[in-house]
């Protein structure tokens, strides 16, 4: 039993930094699971569809005779027309899985796409193009690594001037570099990197919109962190994608969308995330967040939920790096409005997309975790009772309301006080009472804080029939040593 102030300090100090500890590892094994839900998709781009309702034309399956004699007119065709109409049969025949199996496995099917590909008649190039795309969107491995002879032709049109050919070359590369490492291994000497780079400052929006797809489908694959990321950091890309993420009139959601994942998956990786916040990472995607924030208040069909994960997740791993100080510098995130700008968007995400409330409070609970000023800007708004009120929402997110409501708890008895009297101990009783381990843990770690630094608060907790409370948890094995601590600080208080 402890007696007098003197007696408590060590035991408090060391309850606190046990209590810290388990968080961190629980915290750990979270984001190492976010970080592996990745994004991989595919994308069609299909700009005649409307042409080809209007003209009466259904795709059919194409058999080896059909696709030798649209090839053959492809080549050697007397009219140019003539020689487009052909390509436009095979394209659409190539929207068909079969189709596509026997234009591979057809000899000297892919040079002479390729060949076409190469021409120097902008419409004939532009319809071989869109045959390749139609093969990278196949699902089928071996199609999509068929199309590995035109990659570096792929690659040497991205410096050219037709953005809507640039655009159809990126999404191309986009669905290739998806498919497997083979195509990946090929692209990355033959220049990808750079190719995208010198993509970055174009000045059309549909062109950013496709090399943000590329970029990210480039970054998530499994050996980016050690082939690939680096030489992105080593390039324009970092500063431009940062560019493309400021706030303001030119802000263009689309490509933020883009743009943002590949943030997210270049920041994931932590090859070098002190790079990024030297470069104004933080402050970046802060004054982003602010801009949401208000675009949610003025309008309900903001659009921005598909920009909204990206950032929190972003930001939130950021704030993880050791060498954050938050609060400290012009590259930091020192603005406290984020706090006041987050709960607006999770007031929205509660109404609009609730599978979003658990991505801004993984970031409110990495803004607290180290900071007073924040944990202070929590209180001094009055955002405790709003927290609260997310409580029965999910498990998911009753964990990451605990959690932060633990970080302001530990920062010691004045921010105690305005956690207790009030509503939190009804709450937790109420957590207490569920079936959800996680949650009780969660709950148990919090009231032994409330106990070290609000005595007062026990007496209340036995009065509810605290301890009767705790005895249904006694013999789970995940909380018996956390329910015996509690009911040891409350017997003996």
């Amino acid at each position: 039993m402890w007696s007098g102030r003197q007696g408590r300090l060590r035991p408090v100090g060391c309850v606190v930094e046990e209590l810290r500890c388990r968080r961190r590892e629980r915290e750990a094994a979270l984001r190492k699971a976010r970080r592996e839900q990745q994004l991989v998709s595919k994308r069609l781009l299909r700009d005649d569809v409307l042409e080809e309702v209007e003209g009466g034309c259904v795709a059919k399956i194409l058999g080896e005779a059909e696709i030798q004699q649209f090839l053959r007119l492809a080549q050697r065709g007397t009219e140019e027309k003539e020689r487009e109409r052909a390509l436009v049969s095979l394209r659409r025949g190539l929207q068909h899985p079969e189709t596509q199996q026997t234009f591979i496995w057809l000899e000297g099917s892919i040079r002479t796409l390729v060949g076409l590909l190469t021409s120097s008649q902008a419409l004939l190039q532009l319809e071989a193009a869109r045959c390749l795309h139609e093969l990278s969107h196949s699902e089928q491995s071996a199609v999509a690594e068929a199309c590995l002879p035109a990659t570096s032709y792929l690659l040497t049109y991205l410096s050219g001037h037709s953005s809507d050919f640039i655009e159809l070359c990126l999404y191309t590369l986009g669905n290739l570099i998806v498919e497997s490492e083979a195509v990946r291994r090929q692209l990355l000497p033959q220049g990808i990197v750079p190719a995208l780079a010198a993509c970055i400052q174009s000045p059309h929006l549909t062109v950013l919109e496709a090399l943000g797809y590329a970029l990210s489908q480039l970054l998530q694959a499994k050996e980016a962190p050690e082939m690939i990321i680096p030489s992105v950091l080593g390039s324009i890309l970092p500063q431009h994608i940062l560019r493309l993420l400021q706030p303001g009139p030119k802000l263009n959601l689309g490509v933020a969308v883009e743009f943002a994942w590949c943030l997210h998956y270049i920041i994931c990786s932590q090859v070098n995330n002190a790079l990024l916040i030297y470069h104004g990472g933080l402050s970046t995607l802060g004054l982003l967040l602010l801009d949401m924030a208000a675009a949610v208040q003025r309008t309900e069909d903001a659009g921005l939920e598909l920009l909204a994960c990206p950032v929190l997740r972003c930001l939130s791993n950021l704030l993880t790096e050791a060498a954050v100080e938050v609060g400290g510098g012009p590259n930091q995130l020192d603005d406290e409005r984020v706090v006041a700008a987050l709960f607006i968007l999770l007031q929205f995400f509660l109404q609009k997309q609730p599978s979003l409330l658990p991505e801004g409070l993984w970031l409110l609970n990495n803004l607290t975790a180290n900071s007073s000023s924040f944990c202070t800007s929590l209180l001094s708004m009055d955002l405790i009772e709003p927290l609260l009120q997310l409580l029965p929402v999910s498990n998911v997110v009753s964990v990451l309301v605990l959690t932060v409501l633990c970080n302001v708890a530990e920062k010691g008895p004045a921010y105690c006080q305005h956690l207790w009297p009030g509503p939190l101990l009804p709450c937790l009783m109420g957590m207490l009472a569920s079936s959800d381990t996680e949650g009780v843990g969660q709950s148990l770690e919090l009231l032994q804080l409330l106990f070290l630094y609000r005595p007062e608060a026990v007496e209340a907790f036995l009065q509810q029939s605290g301890l009767q409370v705790l005895e249904k948890h006694q013999e789970e094995a995940q909380l018996q040593d956390r329910v015996h601590a509690l009911q040891k600080t409350a017997l003996h208080r």
